[in-house]
């Protein structure tokens, strides 16, 4: 089955510490997208957090919740017909980048 889940983040809560610098020179940031099988009162099913190490999964450490979003797409079959939702005129992508701020080191 295939999505497309349209997400929003708050750049405020990134851990700029936990930015990484990979071997092609490109900056990283690990997160974990959950999307869940209900929806909630605004038609959210996902979510995303900051990732964790090991260390912090093992010792059960607090989340990082960074922010949600919805699944606006979906070849999933429901009573026989495919399911899709309409993608916003605005995505996603163009609307962060009109936001950032320009002191982000990315």
């Amino acid at each position: 089955m295939a999505k497309l889940i349209s997400v929003s983040i708050d750049l405020t809560k990134i851990d700029r510490t936990r930015i990484k610098l990979g071997k092609n020179g490109q900056k990283y940031y690990d997160i974990l997208i959950s999307v869940n099988d209900e929806k909630d009162k605004y038609d959210n099913d996902c979510s995303v957090q900051q990732g964790q190490t090991k260390e912090e999964r093992e010792s059960k450490a607090d989340k990082v919740y960074l922010g949600n979003g919805k699944t606006i797409w979906t070849n999933e079959i429901a009573d026989g017909q495919p399911t899709k939702q309409d993608i916003p005129a605005q995505s996603v992508v163009s609307k962060l980048v009109s936001d950032v701020d320009d002191d982000l080191p990315f």
